[in-house]
Parts: C-alpha cells; structure tokens; sequence
C-alpha cells in the first residue's frame, strides 16, 4: 500500500542483480580497453552478463558468503567458457559491485522521485494562480490566526517542492559515483592501470568518477538518503494539510472520488482522504528508515561491519516508501477540489475575531499601540460575550468611534485588505518554480 510498483521494479533484488552484472560487464570491456584483460574475454564475460540468473538462489546463498557477490561472481564464472573465467571481477572487490549497483539503482529512483515532484509542482503552481484571490484562514496551533489565501497556501506547497527538486537534483550531481577500489581501497592487483581502468569503468556506467574509493566514507549515500528522506517528509506535509483541510467540520478541499475509494466498511457515507492518508504512512516510514544509514557513518578502517550491510535493506526501502509518499501526494493533488465559499464561511466563523490585529494597527496610527491593544481586547471580549461581530462591537465602541469613521473601522476589519505581501510571495514561488522546470524567470 505505501510504495509504487515503478520504485519496486527498481529496487527488487533481480535489479540489483542485473546493476552487479553491468558493473562486472562494463569492468571487464574498461579493463580490455586498458590492456589489463583479453579483449576476447571481456567479450565472453560480457555476454554472460547479458544471461538470466536466479536472484532468489543467490539471495539464498548470500546469506551464508555474507555478501550476494560472491554467489554471483561465482555463478558467473561458471557462465564464462574458458579461461576467460579467470578474468571475472579482476581486481574488483564485492562491495565494488554492489556499491556501484546501488549507485545506479539510486540513480534511476531519484529520476522517478523527480519526476512525480514536478507533476505536483505544476498542480500546486495551477492553485496558487487560480486561488490567488480565494480568502482562507491562516491557521497557528490548529486555530484561526490571519486571513490568508489558498493560493498562498498553494505557493508554500509549491516552494516547498521547489526546494526538494533543487536538493535531489544536486544530491543527484554531487553524491552519485562510482564505486571500485579493490580489496583494500588500493587497486593494488591493477598495478600502474588502475586510475585508467576506474576512469574508463565510470565512463561505461555514467557514473562520475570520485577523487578516491569511498568503501568506508558514507557521506555519499547518506547525503542521498537524508534529501530523499526529506522530499518524503516534505510530500507528508502537503498530504497532511490536505487531510485537515477535508475534515468534516472544515470540508475546504476535498480528494477526487472515484469508484472504490476512501469508504467505510462500517459506514456508507464516508470518503476518507486516503490518498493523502497513505502518502502520510509512507512519509513517517521514509523518514523512520533514514536514520538507520545515518547512524552507521562510522565504519570501522577500510571496510565495514554490519554499517554497511544495514544499507542493503534500508537503502530500498527509504526509496521504497519515498516513493509511495510523493506519489501519492501526487495522486491527493491532481484530484484535489477547493471549496472557496467553504473557506469564506469558515473565515467568518469567529465573527472577525481574527481581524482584531488590523483593527488594533489602524487604532493604534490615531491613539498609539498600547491604548489601541485594550481598546480592541475590550472589543473582542465584547463579542464573544454577546455573540455578536468584532464589526459591531468595533461600531458600538464610542472610544473607537471617536477615533475612526465608520468607513474606516470596516476596511480595517475586511480579510481582502489584510493579505500583507500575499501577491508578491505568490509570484516569488511562482518564479522559482520556473527557473527550477528550466522555463525561466
């Protein structure tokens, strides 16, 4: 339920098979390319790269070698006719393999992430310019504090993914590499060739080629992890404001239906939220798993003892989960309907209490801040006492009277004329969002 079957498919241990056998592959044709191997083995080696092998069996084996590369080498081998066999994963080490195949597995799920934050970027950017104009209240601590509109709401969602395109895309340039070093980080068994043959290996599998091995410095797939666990929690957030805004007795915004979905097994008249529900369960499992990596940084020397072998499972599962969080926020905001004369009448609820802060300011310009504060605060208990406005009791005040028109009190105490920079930062989001889709300012 909180995963995708595309992230599956990318982080299913077949795949990550056939990622090892690209990476003895692409090894074997940079190490003929160097002259370290036959140019007819890396052929053989390369074309039984190409053949089906059981992953389950080598799973299976892999839990008594301590490592699903040593199976596979071994298999493979036996795939290869002659004595090219012995030219099998020359000078490369298992956590070569399966650093460099988790490399390009990561690869291919932050593309996917991308791709379904850009599609609730541009659905966020859809809402923030049609209800730039829709009165909203702005709620603090679950309470009404400011008008707003859901067009900002809409270009907070949007700044928010904004920011998580521009982090997975620089922690897509600047942590992916490759990964091949050797037994101890040294590429001793490769001689004076090694440098060329990590160069021309990198090239083969497009992956940038790191400065040094990193068998035991994480920092790489933890910075991964940490802005992938981050873009999960950050969807959580807008499924999460979604599932509040659909509260009954709020009702501002409401999922798509559809048949099927979001009902009861006890009562027919529910439609639960579930897209943002799941999104919600997927973000809190992302972000649960992230911790796992990063509290295994300190590997111990050249290679690791239990840190690094904890990546194998948390590593597909974060992407997992991650995945299931943004799309389904994705799915939550492509259906997603407002209700504004709903968001008007909530707005209305506390009868303008919430406007008692620009009444107070506009007080204040004609008998200073501290008398004006009282002044309001009398107001403001008035109405609630009474059951009344903050309007009528603002009119009924003679202190207030006295010091402003009738005209004046009402404009002070309109939500439409108290939106602060509400338009600018609407733009500015939208701007943003523009330069990051590669569309310009």
């Amino acid at each position: 339920m909180f995963t995708t079957p595309e992230i599956d498919a990318i982080f299913a241990p077949a795949a990550h098979i056939r990622h090892m056998l690209a990476f003895e592959a692409a090894l074997a044709r940079a190490e003929a390319a160097a002259g370290v191997i036959p140019v007819a083995a890396a052929e053989l080696i390369a074309a039984a790269c190409r053949e089906d092998f059981d992953s389950s069996a080598i799973y299976a084996e892999a839990a008594m070698a301590g490592t699903p590369a040593i199976p596979l080498v071994r298999l493979l081998r036996t795939r290869v006719a002659g004595d090219a066999a012995d030219y099998v994963h020359w000078g490369a080490t298992s956590q070569d393999a399966i650093d460099s195949a988790a490399m390009l597995q990561m690869r291919a799920g932050l593309n996917l992430l991308l791709a379904d934050l850009l599609v609730i970027g541009a659905r966020c950017s859809e809402l923030a310019q049609e209800h730039r104009r829709t009165l909203q209240s702005g709620r603090t601590l679950l309470q009404h504090a400011l008008p707003i509109t859901f067009g900002l709401k809409a270009a907070r969602w949007l700044a928010l993914v904004t920011r998580q395109i521009q982090a997975l895309r620089q922690v897509s340039d600047q942590s992916l590499a490759l990964q091949f070093g050797g037994a101890a980080g040294t590429l001793a068994a490769l001689g004076d060739a090694g440098p060329r043959v990590a160069a021309l290996l990198a090239a083969e599998l497009g992956l940038p080629l790191p400065d040094l091995p990193w068998h035991a410095e994480r920092d790489r797939v933890a910075a991964i992890v940490a802005a992938v666990g981050i873009a999960a929690g950050s969807a959580a957030k807008i499924a999460h404001d979604i599932a509040l805004l659909a509260q009954t007795e709020v009702g501002e915004v409401a999922e798509a239906s559809a048949p099927g979905k979001g009902g009861s097994s006890a009562l027919p008249h529910k439609r639960n939220p579930v897209d943002a529900m799941q999104a919600l369960a997927a973000g809190r499992l992302a972000t649960g798993v992230v911790p796992v990596v990063l509290s295994a940084l300190a590997h111990e020397h050249e290679r690791a003892i239990g840190g690094w072998q904890a990546e194998w499972a948390a590593i597909p599962d974060l992407f997992r989960y991650a995945a299931g969080a943004i799309a389904y926020t994705r799915q939550a905001m492509q259906g997603l309907q407002a209700d504004p004369q709903r968001m008007r009448a909530n707005l209305d609820l506390s009868g303008g209490l919430m406007m008692a802060e620009a009444l107070t300011l506009a007080l204040a310009e004609q008998i200073g801040l501290s008398e004006a504060r009282r002044i309001v605060e009398t107001a403001c208990d008035q109405a609630r006492t009474a059951g009344g406005s903050l309007q009528q009791a603002a009119h009924d005040d003679p202190r207030i009277r006295a010091a402003m028109s009738p005209e004046v009190i009402d404009r002070a105490l309109d939500p439409a004329a108290y939106l602060g920079s509400a338009d600018r930062l609407i733009d500015r989001a939208l701007a943003a969002y523009r330069v990051a889709v590669g569309r310009g300012a």
